[in-house]
C-alpha cells in the first residue's frame, strides 16, 4: 500500500521576521513526511530543529517556499482545521498537577466539542481507548502530579491521540527521562505510527534509539542544511558524519553510536576473535590512550584476549597474566 505524504516543503526557507527584517535559520528545505512512519530529527543544539517544528506545527510562519499539509497550503488551514490536523507534544514540563489524567486527556478533544463543549459517548470512548494505547489506563483518576515524568509524557501523547490528527509533532519528548522510560516511548510511538497510520515526526538527542526504531531521519545541520531518508541509507552512506562537524567526535558505524576521538600516545597490538570482546578490549584500551592495531609488531605491546578472564600481556618478550579488566588496566597505569 502506498503510503500517503502528510506534509511536504518545497524550496522552504525558515526562520524569523522583524517588521521588514528577516533572519534566515534554513533556506532550501525539501521533505515529505508519509503516513504510517516515524521519523526522528536530529541535529546539534542551535542547528534548528524547534524553529523547523514550530513551522511545521504552523505556529511559526515559513518566510518563503512552500508547505503543504495533504495537499492544501498550511497557511489557508484555519486554527481549528489546524487542532484536528496537527498534535503537538512539547519538551516542557507540564503544570496541569490539578487535572486528573483523565481530565487532561480530555482537552485534546477540544477540537471536535468546543471549549465548553460537553463530552458525548464517541468522545468518551476515544479518550478511553487512547489512554488504554499508551498504557496510562489504570492511572485514569489519579492525579497529573503523582505521576512519573514517563507516565506524564504518555499522557501528553494520548492527549494527542484524542485529537485524530494524521500529523503528530514532539519536541524532545525523552528529554527529561530515564533509560527505561525512554525506550517505552520511542516503542510506543513507533507503533502508534504504524497502527493508526500516522506520520510522527520527534526531534530527539536520544540517537541510539532513533537508529533502532525510526523509520526514516531527518539530519539538520548549520553547513548541509536537511538531508532525509530511510535510517540504514543515511548511516551507510555515511551521512552521520556531519551531524556533528567536530574533530574530536566520531561516528562509530559498528555500533551506531558516537566516540570521542582517540589520540593514542602508544600502540598495542590485540587479538581477540570474539567481535563483543573485542569492542570492549578496545573501548578499555582507548580509554587509557591507546591505539588498537591487528598486526604484530616486536616493537609494540601485544594483548590476547581468549576470554573476559583470560587476557595475556605480552611486552619485550614478557608475558603477564590477567584474569580481570582491573587487573590488566593497573598494569598499564603503573607502566605510564
Amino acid at each position: 500500500m502506498e503510503k500517503k505524504v502528510v506534509i511536504q516543503g518545497k524550496d522552504l526557507s525558515i526562520g524569523y521576521r522583524t517588521g521588514k527584517k528577516e533572519k534566515i535559520v534554513h533556506k532550501h528545505l525539501n521533505f515529505q513526511l508519509h503516513s504510517g512512519e516515524l521519523t526522528c530529527l536530529l541535529g546539534a543544539n542551535g542547528a534548528g530543529k524547534s524553529t523547523l517544528l514550530r513551522t511545521l506545527s504552523a505556529s511559526q510562519p515559513s518566510l518563503s517556499g512552500e508547505l503543504r499539509m495533504l495537499d492544501k497550503p498550511v497557511s489557508e488551514y484555519t486554527e481549528k482545521e489546524r487542532s484536528r490536523t496537527i498534535g503537538v507534544v512539547l519538551t516542557d514540563k507540564t503544570f496541569t498537577g490539578g487535572l486528573s489524567v483523565y481530565e487532561l486527556v480530555a482537552l485534546g478533544r477540544q477540537p471536535h466539542t468546543g471549549f465548553f463543549g460537553r463530552l458525548q459517548k464517541e468522545d468518551k470512548r476515544i479518550i478511553e481507548e487512547a489512554m488504554k494505547q499508551v498504557g496510562i489506563a489504570h492511572k485514569a483518576r489519579n492525579y497529573t502530579a503523582e505521576l512519573s515524568d514517563g507516565e506524564r509524557q504518555k499522557v501528553m501523547i494520548a492527549k494527542a491521540l484524542v485529537q485524530e490528527c494524521p500529523l503528530i509533532l514532539l519536541d524532545e519528548p525523552t528529554a527529561f527521562l530515564d533509560v527505561v522510560s525512554r525506550i517505552e516511548i520511542m516503542h510506543l510511538l513507533h507503533r502508534l505510527a504504524i497502527e493508526q497510520d500516522k506520520a510522527i515526526l520527534l526531534s530527539t538527542h536520544d540517537i541510539e534509539q532513533a537508529l533502532v526504531l525510526s523509520d526514516k531521519l531527518w539530519l539538520l545541520t548549520k553547513g548541509e542544511g536537511l538531508q532525509c531518508g530511510v535510517t540504514e541509507d543515511l548511516i551507510l552512506s555515511h551521512r552521520m558524519d556531519s551531524l556533528f562537524p567536530h574533530k574530536d567526535i566520531r561516528f562509530d558505524y559498528d555500533h551506531g553510536v558516537y566516540y570521542p576521538t582517540v589520540e593514542g600516545y602508544q600502540k598495542v597490538c590485540v587479538s581477540c576473535e570474539d567481535k563483543t570482546l573485542l569492542h570492549w578490549t578496545m573501548n578499555a584500551l582507548n580509554r587509557h590512550g591507546y591505539q588498537c592495531v591487528s598486526t604484530p609488531n616486536a616493537e609494540i605491546p601485544c594483548l590476547k584476549v581468549l576470554s573476559s578472564k583470560e587476557l595475556e600481556w605480552t611486552e619485550k618478550g614478557i608475558t603477564s597474566h590477567h584474569t580481570s579488566f582491573e587487573s590488566l588496566l593497573s598494569l598499564i597505569i603503573s607502566r605510564d
